[in-house]
């Protein structure tokens, strides 16, 4: 696939008014878009998949070339083939991305000296859609927001200074060899992408009404989405806001023709929509898909129909047979509502219960885990910090801080302890416990503790502000917000030693780059004719020694 065939995307912004928009009143020849590049062969088209929708009445504009100045920035870590990705960069060195692959001179980038030193590592690599050279003068060029973490390599022992605790020690570093030696690569793209329900946004409509309403309609956004979905052809799809209708009839197939096997929740009550989770299925098999509702009739803390659903997979190539593993992918949407932290908090519980059951083994260890969603929440809440550092005191807080959404929220109602009632059957380490035997010493534990942990150790694969200058990246962004809530969080490679078998956290390759509020001034917000969401996807990619 070419170059010129590949859409672009825009990315995040921190909080924006109306104003900063232009009302679709004016003419959409007045938006500033990125230069239109046309989409991938049309996703009905894929082979095998069912001769619908008809194609599209419309046309999609072309869109001014509003980004100039673009700058190579050689990759420093092998990719394999997600080192497609471009960034488009304006003249004032915001970032705008898009999907192409390594060009040929000038603009072919140089190899890194890692690459240099470690050409066996893309032993597993299973990379995404093709490209090739873009014809015209203009080239754009590729850029991924990457980072190489740094593993823990025990290259000492230690020694009493006998010779018998020498040979010990001679053997053990054999034995440990051998070990390595067994431990395979593999490597995995995870996409998460809160991609717009129809029926919510219909029923939120003044949220849009800084849109162009030709972008809006249903037929126009599954075309773009679809698309860009394909385009960076992720190993694993964490869905948000995927409406009932549109999934059975044509979101799943249009994915099982592209070689996924599609998993869906939908909300309790009379909600449209829900989550899905889809994988490639020549990568992964499915072990277990586990849905989770936080609904629970009585409770009046939980009785929101938001939802979640963990699958647990195994790759399929590269494996070690005699230690197998598998990687638990947990996807949610928590409640939107700022001012209602205490709830956000009882689901995320939940969650975090759930991933826990189901990540830990028998003897104890926890295989890795990603965990992806829209948690209405921002990098700097109690809410993200609570996630990203496994503990949250909470006395004294008001609830609508929980969440970060709101700058002066309104309100000073406080959390109260505990969060969530005890009769849930989970306790303060946000791990299950059978709520028939809790004794009463746990309950007064679980009251007084104005404290809430729990020991997945998850880092974020965003930094949640852009280089160089630090603006705050955006994820989300309609008339009334523009702000980080979207996230794919995983158990690093430091909670184990990854040089020895056993090892099972995930080492982040790289990532796809966001944008901040600027960028998306210029393209009059989400959505628009090139991004058909109002949220932008995340994307990362995780090595995985197995």
């Amino acid at each position: 696939m070419s170059s010129s065939s590949c859409p672009m995307f825009l990315r995040r912004l921190p909080t924006l008014s109306r104003a900063c928009f232009k009302s679709s009143a004016a003419s959409s020849s007045s938006f500033f878009l990125p230069r239109y590049i046309p989409t991938p062969h049309p996703w009905w088209l894929v082979r095998g998949f069912p001769p619908w929708p008809p194609r599209l009445s419309h046309s999609h504009p072309l869109a001014r070339d509003a980004f100039a100045h673009r700058i190579l920035h050689p990759l420093n870590i092998n990719l394999g083939d997600f080192s497609g990705c471009r960034s488009f960069y304006a003249s004032a060195g915001h970032m705008m991305e898009g999907r192409d692959r390594d060009r040929g001179p000038p603009y072919k980038r140089r190899k890194s000296a890692e690459e240099k030193r470690s050409p066996e590592d893309g032993e597993e690599h299973k990379g995404g859609a093709t490209g090739s050279k873009e014809g015209g003068s203009r080239r754009e060029h590729h850029h991924l927001d990457s980072r190489k973490d740094s593993s823990f390599r025990s290259n000492h022992h230690f020694n009493d200074g006998s010779a018998g605790c020498a040979r010990r020690d001679v053997r053990r570093e054999n034995s440990r060899d051998k070990d390595v030696e067994r431990t395979k690569i593999f490597d995995f793209s995870v996409m998460s992408y809160n991609i717009l329900s129809q029926q919510l946004l219909e029923d939120n409509a003044y949220l849009y009404q800084h849109c162009d309403p030709s972008v809006l309609p249903w037929e126009y956004r599954l075309h773009n989405l679809l698309a860009e979905i394909q385009q960076h052809n992720a190993d694993i799809l964490c869905l948000q806001e995927v409406q009932e209708d549109h999934y059975e009839n044509q979101i799943k197939p249009a994915l099982q023709a592209l070689g996924y096997r599609c998993e869906y929740k939908k909300r309790t009550g009379k909600k449209p929509d829900g989550c899905a989770v889809s994988f490639k299925t020549s990568r992964f098999s499915l072990l277990s898909s586990n849905p989770v509702e936080f609904f629970r009739t009585g409770d009046s803390l939980l009785d929101r129909d938001n939802v979640g659903l963990v699958v647990l997979l195994q790759p399929n190539h590269g494996i070690n047979q005699s230690n197998p593993s598998f990687i638990c992918v947990a996807n949610t949407h928590l409640l939107y509502n700022p001012r209602r932290g205490d709830i956000k908090l009882a689901q995320l519980a939940i969650m975090l219960a759930e991933i826990n059951r189901l990540s830990r083994l028998p003897d104890g260890q926890v295989n890795p885990v990603v965990f992806c969603g829209d948690f209405n929440s921002a990098p700097w809440s109690p809410l993200h910090s609570f996630l990203t550092t496994g503990c949250l005191r909470y006395s004294g807080m008001q609830i609508g801080i929980v969440s970060g959404q709101e700058n002066s929220p309104r309100g000073q109602r406080l959390l109260t302890s505990p969060i969530w009632s005890p009769s849930l059957g989970i306790n303060r380490q946000c791990q299950y416990e059978n709520k028939y035997t809790c004794t009463l010493s746990n309950r007064v534990c679980l009251c007084r503790a104005w404290r809430i942990e729990h020991s997945l150790k998850l880092q974020s694969s965003y930094q949640h502000h852009l280089m160089p200058d630090g603006r705050p990246e955006i994820t989300t962004c309609h008339s009334r917000t523009a702000l980080t809530v979207d996230y794919i969080l995983y158990s690093p490679d430091f909670v184990t030693l990854p040089s020895l078998a056993g090892g099972r956290g995930l080492q982040l390759l790289g990532r796809l780059s966001l944008v901040g509020q600027a960028e998306l001034e210029e393209v009059n917000g989400l959505p628009n004719h090139r991004h058909s969401s109002d949220h932008l996807p995340l994307l990362a990619r995780f090595r995985f020694r197995c």
